[in-house]
């Protein structure tokens, strides 16, 4: 039963990252959209953070 706990939590833990990911991606693209070029650089920086 533990063990079936920890990869629940582990596979939530990835679902997680992963939306985390996809929602950066998303926030760059419209950031490049707008030519906004702080917010790109920040966004890059955190994608590298969470990669």
């Amino acid at each position: 039963m533990s063990q079936n706990r920890m990869q629940v939590a582990s596979q939530a833990k990835e679902a997680h990252r992963q939306n985390i990911q996809r929602s950066l991606q998303h926030r760059l693209q419209v950031a490049k959209a707008s030519g906004d070029e702080r917010l790109i650089r920040q966004l890059e920086a955190e994608i590298k953070y969470f990669g």
